[in-house]
């Protein structure tokens, strides 16, 4: 029943999609790269372009593949794209070195955020440690980072909302908010994986409205099963707006709290027909 009425709710979308307004401001709708994946065998141009038909202005990525640098900087400014955020793995701005080269990335690439996605540990065994690690790496890495004139952020991805040993009823996650400085460290809400671990993302919003300062943008069918372990099948990502995550009321209380850049990002095999909808749903939106 529940996948008869995901299946309702698209063809409401692609019925009313031709009745919306034809643009919305940009720091309403961004895009995260890879959710054009599929396109990327077509080259850098068309995909570029296939972005800016869509009405996309700010991406989350990197350099594109098969072209060089200068080639993809000047396809942005061609289609009217600027990269606003960029990665940098724990590994990479762990060592004093190699957080040159990413700050040099992303200074090239006129990135103002480093979003570091994971912290490494051992299969599904997060644990105190591993999360002290991380919150050390974070403040000493955020400083050098704002120290060259950019900021860090972290995205959480689920595991951190365990109970740890010594924490009371505290998880990791709390942890981390407790202990990493908000001048070098703040985070990007991914909305899929704040639900995936049974959390809501409106009220952790709400609970710290000054250290979220990007959100992905993604939605989960109905009937998927929470876990703590950072994983959940690809196919459970549905056009926003027709799952469980509640991006309605995501919206209305990130606006409210004053944050700027949203990203779709969808990682089904169904990425490139679901994005223009989830658009389309972004816009309807009051």
């Amino acid at each position: 029943m529940k996948n008869h009425l995901t299946k309702l709710c698209q063809i409401v979308v692609i019925v009313l999609m031709p009745l919306l307004p034809l643009k919305v401001r940009a720091q309403e709708i961004g895009l995260q790269m890879g959710s054009m994946r599929k396109m990327f065998s077509q080259g850098m141009p068309a995909t570029l372009a296939r972005i800016k038909e869509l009405g996309i202005t700010e991406l989350e990525g990197g350099f594109g593949r098969g072209v060089d640098h200068e080639t993809f900087k000047k396809l942005l400014q061609e289609n009217g794209l600027k990269i606003v955020a960029t990665g940098g793995s724990f590994e990479r701005i762990s060592n004093k070195d190699s957080i040159q080269k990413v700050i040099a990335n992303a200074k090239e690439l006129g990135a103002q955020f480093i979003v570091c996605y994971w912290i490494p540990h051992a299969g599904d065994d997060f644990t105190f440690a591993d999360m002290k690690k991380a919150v050390e790496v974070f403040n000493t890495a955020g400083k050098t980072l704002k120290e060259n004139g950019l900021a860090l952020t972290y995205h959480p991805h689920g595991y951190e909302f365990r109970e740890y040993e010594g924490g009371g009823k505290s998880t990791l996650f709390e942890y981390m908010m407790d202990n990493t400085n908000p001048e070098y460290i703040n985070f990007q809400m991914d909305v899929f994986w704040i639900k995936n671990p049974g959390q809501d993302p409106v009220a952790l919003l709400k609970k710290y409205p000054t250290r979220w300062k990007m959100l992905h943008l993604k939605d989960r069918r109905f009937g998927a099963v929470n876990n703590l372990n950072g994983r959940q099948d690809v196919e459970t990502n549905v056009v926003l707006g027709t799952g469980d995550v509640g991006i309605a009321e995501v919206m209305k209380t990130a606006k409210k709290i004053g944050i700027k850049h949203y990203f779709i990002e969808d990682e089904s095999s169904r990425a490139l027909e679901q994005v223009p909808l989830s658009i389309a749903y972004l816009k309807s939106l009051k």
